[in-house]
């Protein structure tokens, strides 16, 4: 296997490879260095690339692959988005308003580093992680790898161009509104936004008013299991989440809904509601009921995730050693956030109730196949000079079924469907039943199967 293959293989892969002695960590890490030095410089995905301290693991993982040790992903690079800690290293936000060098690891990477990963960088973030493309003043502009005019997403956008252009096996994403599954669906990979409390967050806890998670972005269905398995602190499914992706999911009753959530506003692009339709097909043709049915999202969702949203900013934003440092937009977004504090616990109180009426589906059927995203990535520039609201107001619409996964707290993939007629990648969303990853895995693995989008690359990387 030569070092692009090799690169583009994705943890799964990569960590059989090197168990059965076919490659080194260092070659392997080796090969990620190479292609970062070759295609970051454009892209722009990493704030920070550990490759001294990445080759130095690689022999320590080499050695303990010699003595047969069989962890995980032992000897598979990693990058961790920079709103997570890594001992030794800022945690920067993407803004000069952070503070001191933390002493250590998060959770989520000691987990990774337990499991025998190799954290090879931080990958760079929309200032506070609030919008869905990744471009700051302080750290510059992060690009798409299918089109370096087009955002990757955000705000887990150096992850998703990371791992998209195969500078890395799987990254580390955040999710508090789709931050994982819009960066996954504008870069091709598959993303799961995990349970709430999957995956922990731990010294984070309770990001955003419980609405934030940890999770994968991922080239394959079964490298994001692996990851999940390597770093989930509550009890999954019997013989863990890689053996529920290699699994074929019974027939399953999927609802079909396109219906956009009370108080947002949104127009399904021509090619998302084919690659959706198209999906549907292919879920029929492989055995599956799918029939049109649209959750009870209650009159008031639009506002619960808003307030959530914009006062978890508020929150974050308080906890910056150098608040007038932040951007214009970004303080603009904290005063907003504040508005909503008198109400903050009324509208956590609310979550059980419309936790309940949303899952009332799934008395009929398995999984809610929905949208991802409505049409495709912004273009770089589109939001440069602009302000809070007139952000906000723009990007809303372009993605306004991802956020209602993080008020219930349950589930949620974002699933490749192919290319849109700029050639750019769209997805779909799966919505699973709470605590039921393994069915969203299974039948993600599934239709990568029927269509195997991980043999796609970016030409621009392959």
């Amino acid at each position: 296997m030569d070092a692009t293959d090799l690169a583009f293989a994705g943890a799964a892969q990569q960590a059989e490879l090197l168990r059965s002695g076919e490659v080194s960590a260092r070659e392997l890490v080796t090969a990620h260095l190479e292609r970062i030095e070759r295609y970051d410089p454009l892209l722009n995905a990493f704030r920070v690339v550990f490759a001294e301290q990445a080759l130095a693991e690689a022999a320590v993982a080499d050695a303990r692959l010699r003595e047969g040790q069989t962890r995980p992903l032992l000897g598979v690079a990693v990058a961790i988005k920079d709103d997570v800690h890594v001992a030794g290293e800022i945690t920067a936000w993407g803004t000069a308003a952070n503070g001191a060098v933390h002493k250590r690891d998060a959770a989520v990477v000691r987990a990774l580093r337990d499991a025998g990963a190799i954290v090879i960088g931080k990958t760079n973030v929309p200032e506070m992680t609030i919008w869905p493309f990744t471009e700051t003043l302080t750290y510059g502009v992060t690009r798409n790898p299918w089109d370096p005019g087009r955002t990757p997403g955000g705000s887990s956008g150096g992850t998703g161009a990371a791992v998209a252009a195969g500078l890395v096996g799987v990254g580390l994403g955040s999710d508090g509104a789709g931050s994982i599954r819009i960066p996954s669906t504008w870069c091709g990979l598959f993303g799961i936004k995990p349970q709430r409390d999957r995956v922990s967050l731990s010294p984070h806890d309770d990001a955003w008013n419980g609405m934030s998670v940890n999770g994968p972005l991922a080239r394959t269905v079964a490298d994001a299991a692996l990851f999940l398995d390597a770093t989930s602190v509550t009890p999954g499914p019997t013989g863990g989440f890689a053996a529920a992706a290699a699994t074929p999911p019974e027939r399953l009753r999927i609802a079909l809904s396109t219906a956009v959530p009370p108080g947002a506003l949104a127009k399904l692009g021509d090619a998302e509601r084919r690659g959706l339709e198209q999906t549907a097909d292919v879920l029929r043709g492989l055995g599956h009921t799918v029939v049109e049915r649209d959750p009870d999202y209650g009159p008031s969702i639009f506002g619960e995730i808003l307030g959530r949203y914009l006062h978890g900013i508020h929150t974050d934003v308080a906890t910056m050693e150098h608040p007038e440092r932040l951007e214009r937009r970004t303080r603009t977004m904290a005063r907003m956030g504040a508005a909503w504090t008198p109400v903050i616990k009324r509208l956590r109180a609310r979550e059980q109730a419309t936790a309940a009426r949303i899952n009332a589906l799934f008395d009929e059927v398995d999984v809610v196949l929905t949208p991802a995203t409505a049409r495709g990535p912004f273009r770089i520039g589109q939001f440069h000079g602009r302000g809070a609201l007139w952000t906000l107001n723009a990007v809303a619409p372009r993605v306004p079924w991802l956020g209602v996964a993080n008020a219930t707290g349950q589930p949620a993939a974002a699933v490749p469907v192919g290319l849109d007629d700029d050639g750019l990648p769209m997805g779909v969303q799966l919505l699973g039943r709470p605590h039921d990853e393994a069915t969203l895995l299974a039948l993600a693995a599934q239709l990568e199967v029927a269509r195997p989008w991980n043999l796609r690359r970016p030409a621009l990387t392959s």
